[in-house]
């Protein structure tokens, strides 16, 4: 008879399954490495900064020693861009350790959280890491129905994960929305707004959240330097909270769970402006350039407002999978998104114009 280990909902996690590397890819179809195209992890296109490249490279020299523990200089960068104090930040190793560590903060085994359908993959794997009882509200065109997630709490519900833009169907809720929701939802359920794709927004659609932190002690904003910022590999994220959330968050978080280099590339990041400004042209660019594409090939996608747009290939549920399978012979790494519920579709990364160019010849060939 086989021991088992851990508890059930521990056992019962499916791991999370990140974008396909392009090494694993060049082995499995034997393709050269330097000509296959990734656009299946939300990454940059322009890589990290040449700021935070020479800051990092500068830190190395001091890479015997452990990192800040506390991330003092890291978190005065932020307290200064975002306005707040430093005691309201907490840093995680990427923005995917804030959402866990929340789980881990505020769920006990049994109570509730609730998130929509077709939302990040993380939400309910934090969930069940903890035990929790997942409460998943139907999406509402692709995205977030707040009205009916405010209506789903319940005595034991501890925690409301919404994220916006919405990963992976590049949804957007309007600010207005999100603080009347803030206004209902009751004020002993923490309320994480994951904001890994604020950067991408158009600026009359931009927001300060850090407003509603301030009116509103029990809400989260988690933010991510993966993504615009271009520190995919560094792992670099960081939530904005009051003092009685980040004190619980930073009581379980560990204690050098960012390192020295991230530290360093994130600090010169935050400050690169330019890097930003450019890197939302960029994808405001390729947006247009997929979607025209779609357009003309009568594609049916989601409107996104991240750097990323889900396209629906297909009318049959093998659709997604068949796709992914004849891009990736073809050297175009894609994300099929039939775990979220969603065979018929696929994910597209918004990358540079030549990569773009290379992946719209690819569908129309795996099409055809």
């Amino acid at each position: 008879m086989s021991i088992q280990f851990g508890p059930d909902y521990v056992r019962a996690i499916a791991p999370y399954q990140g974008g396909k590397p392009i090494a694993e890819v060049a082995r499995e179809f034997g393709l050269d490495e330097s000509k296959i195209v990734k656009l299946a992890s939300n990454e940059n296109p322009l890589g990290m900064p040449e700021s935070a490249r020479q800051a990092m490279l500068e830190a190395v020299a001091d890479i015997g020693r452990y990192p800040d523990a506390n991330g003092f200089e890291l978190k005065q960068a932020i307290a200064a861009k975002y306005g707040v104090p430093q005691e309201w930040i907490t840093l995680g190793n990427g923005s995917n350790d804030i959402l866990e560590l929340a789980a881990h903060a505020f769920v006990q085994p049994g109570q509730s959280v609730i998130y929509s359908q077709y939302s990040f993959a993380v939400y309910a794997l934090a969930t069940q890491a903890v035990g929790g009882r997942a409460i998943v509200v139907p999406a509402k065109h692709y995205g977030h129905d707040l009205a009916a997630m405010a209506n789903a709490t319940t005595a034991d519900t501890r925690l409301i994960f919404i994220a916006n833009p919405n990963n992976p169907t590049g949804t957007f809720i309007p600010a207005a929305d999100i603080e009347a929701f803030l206004k209902v939802v009751p004020r002993n359920i923490v309320v994480v707004l994951d904001e890994a794709y604020n950067e991408y927004l158009a600026p009359e659609l931009q927001y300060e959240s850090t407003a509603w932190v301030r009116e509103y002690p029990n809400l989260l904003v988690s933010r991510t330097m993966s993504k615009a910022y271009g520190l995919a590999g560094l792992r670099v994220g960081f939530g904005i909270a009051q003092p009685a959330i980040t004190d619980l968050l930073n009581r379980i978080r560990q204690p050098f769970n960012v390192n020295s280099l991230a530290q360093a590339a994130a600090i010169a990041a935050l400050n690169d402006s330019a890097f930003l400004q450019r890197s939302a042209r960029l994808n405001e660019d390729g947006y247009r350039q997929l979607t025209q594409a779609f357009d003309a090939m009568d594609l049916e996608y989601v409107p996104s407002y991240g750097n990323f747009v889900l396209v629906k290939v297909g009318n049959d549920d093998g659709a997604g999978a068949r796709l992914n399978l004849a891009l990736l012979k073809q050297g175009v790494i894609v994300r099929p998104v039939g775990n979220y519920g969603l065979p018929q579709w696929l994910r597209i990364s918004i990358g540079l114009p030549d990569e773009n160019a290379i992946f719209i010849d690819a569908l129309k060939k795996a099409l055809t």
